[in-house]
């Protein structure tokens, strides 16, 4: 069952994200905006991940581009990654800003806004389409640049704020290029 869920979770997570859409305004309408705003970023980042990971898309590009042909992007770490690496930053980082500092509503913004410069940065040194580019600029670009301004305008985008957003947001970005490259290492050594 593991398998199944770990192959097919994408489909899930796309039926999930337009639901959370539609619930959107019933549920955030009389929230700050800000607080709403850190709520869109996981629906967002559903659609998203359908855009990557439809068909393996995503792993398949990684595991040609990155790993040289090697396997370095596994189906299970595709879900460990997406899942609770990114649904569950989003849902934290919502609880954190609920319950703790608003500010915590910058992880998510600067998640979108990192992954969407990855994926620019990406195609651009590539000259080609790479799953998830459309998303990224057309969803996270100017849903993540709103919340840093929101944030900012709820007064809660101090400067450690904002290091503390960008340390999680660049770590995981990195963690994921180390396990597939160290993969890499391990598969062709």
């Amino acid at each position: 069952m593991l398998d199944r869920l770990t192959r097919h979770w994408v489909y899930g997570g796309f039926l999930c994200g337009l639901l959370l859409l539609l619930l959107a305004p019933v549920l955030v309408g009389s929230w700050p905006p800000v607080l709403a705003v850190t709520y869109l970023a996981l629906p967002a980042y559903m659609l998203h991940q359908y855009e990557e990971h439809d068909a393996d898309r995503f792993r398949l590009a990684v595991n040609e581009t990155v790993g040289g042909g090697y396997a370095v992007l596994t189906t299970a770490a595709v879900f460990w990654i997406n899942v609770p690496g990114v649904w569950g930053v989003i849902g934290l980082s919502l609880h954190l800003a609920v319950t703790r500092d608003a500010g915590f509503a910058l992880v998510p913004a600067y998640l979108m806004l990192v992954n969407a410069a990855v994926h620019l940065g990406h195609a651009i040194v590539a000259r080609r389409y790479n799953p998830g580019l459309a998303t990224a600029c057309a969803v996270f670009v100017p849903l993540g640049g709103y919340a840093v301004v929101l944030a900012q305008q709820a007064g809660r985008g101090s400067i450690e704020m904002h290091a503390i957003a960008l340390a999680v947001t660049v770590g995981l970005h990195v963690a994921m290029v180390a396990y597939a490259l160290r993969r890499r290492a391990a598969l062709a050594g």
